[in-house]
């Protein structure tokens, strides 16, 4: 997702330097390019030639370095970057940012960066709960810098509390949701369900489906990605959900059905990605569980609230409704008749037989379906395929 884009990324002097090595190596993974800048005091606990080994670019830790181009460095750094990463950030450096003091190659070029910039903090926990360090800290926020808490754990100094610098795995999350996609959903208002929900048959057994909400998650994702304010309502999964979404665990279909109603007039667009059980127990009473003579159980069972229809029924002007269609057969007919008898401005219909599309995998074959039109999307990532939706839906604003 960082394909082609320019990361500047600051190092300062803290024992968390060693973890930048890594946060760059992902960085690279993104396909982006990647130029190090490293204070003084940087160079102490890690060498600037394990990132120029990373990033195959000239390292950067002197100010009146004269092996460099003829143009004035930090400048040149602060145009070229599309943002500024500084992590670790210690709290001399955090303090000078908030004051604009400019007395090293990384203090300069972020006074002259225009591009968005984000902050790790790392220091021991006396440091970083000092009213002073909060103080530049709101004050950066205030000045449009993203601040990326640091976590609670052992640190360095042998205590335990918060000022552990965030793991590199999280800051590049922070660094694609700032950067990876124009925000052209920005103001939105964006509600997403995803994954199975379960009904209780009894305290031990339940009634559910295959879903992972892998699709589901990925629209959310590059909703918010793409700048709109995403509420996911997540039934049970064990696929990790980016931190920058506002996720709702669910379990049950009425659980879900309560709070996407609730949160249903809100919104200016509403896919229903989730897989519900159609069916729960009418009583989950053990006495209401009778054994048959071929030693199997009947369960009374009653249809779960639909969702999509009450939806459909309730939708606002200018709102977008869109729904997923999973058939096995007669896909266009089915998924068509579904559109209109709910109400729908569009419906994303895959065929479970056709490889690669489905639950559990990271793919999809999708052919989104209008009242006017129909486009099929082919084999292509969740992600891609997300993208690809939402375009469509913007498209009917």
């Amino acid at each position: 997702m960082l394909k082609d884009k320019n990361i500047l990324l600051g190092v300062t002097g803290g024992i968390a330097a060693y973890k930048t090595a890594d946060l760059a190596s992902k960085l690279i993974k993104q396909h982006a390019n990647v130029d190090v800048i490293m204070t003084e005091n940087a160079t102490k606990f890690i060498a600037p030639l394990t990132f120029e080994a990373l990033t195959h670019n000239r390292c950067v830790t002197d100010t009146f370095d004269r092996n460099h181009p003829w143009e004035v460095e930090h400048i040149a750094l602060a145009d070229k970057a599309d943002v500024l990463v500084i992590a670790p950030a210690t709290a001399n450096c955090i303090a000078k940012l908030a004051c604009g003091i400019a007395d090293d190659m990384l203090t300069t070029t972020a006074l002259a960066c225009e591009c968005p910039k984000i902050i790790a903090p790392a220091m021991n926990t006396k440091m970083y709960d000092n009213p002073v360090t909060q103080r530049n800290l709101a004050t950066l926020k205030d000045l449009g810098y993203i601040i990326v808490e640091p976590d609670v754990g052992y640190l360095a100094c042998g205590t335990v509390g918060k000022g552990r610098m965030e793991e590199p795995s999280r800051i590049v999350e922070a660094i694609i949701h700032e950067i990876a996609f124009e925000k052209d959903m920005k103001g939105l208002h964006v509600l997403v369900t995803a994954g199975p929900t379960r009904e209780a048959i009894d305290p031990v057994r339940y009634i559910t489906n295959h879903s992972t909400g892998k699709m589901g998650i990925a629209l959310a994702k590059i909703a918010s990605l793409r700048g709109a304010e995403v509420t996911l309502v997540l039934g049970k999964t064990d696929v990790e959900v980016p931190s920058y979404i506002n996720k709702v665990d669910i379990t049950s279909a009425k659980d879900m059905f309560d709070e996407v109603t609730k949160r249903a007039d809100e919104q200016d667009i509403i896919i229903k990605a989730a897989a519900v059980a159609d069916y729960t127990p009418i009583d989950v009473a053990s006495e209401k569980i009778k054994k048959t003579e071929q030693d199997d159980f009947s369960i009374p069972l009653k249809r779960t609230d639909d969702i999509l229809k009450w939806l459909g029924e309730h939708k606002r002007e200018n709102q977008i409704l869109c729904g997923f269609s999973m058939e096995t057969e007669n896909l266009l007919e089915n998924s068509r008749k579904k559109l209109v008898k709910k109400n729908l401005d569009m419906i994303c219909a895959n065929n479970l037989k056709v490889e690669g599309a489905g639950f559990g995998v990271d793919t999809n074959v999708i052919t989104l379906i209008t009242k006017a039109s129909e486009k099929e999307l082919g084999l292509m990532s969740k992600d891609e395929a997300s993208n690809e939706i939402l375009s469509e839906i913007l498209k009917m604003r």
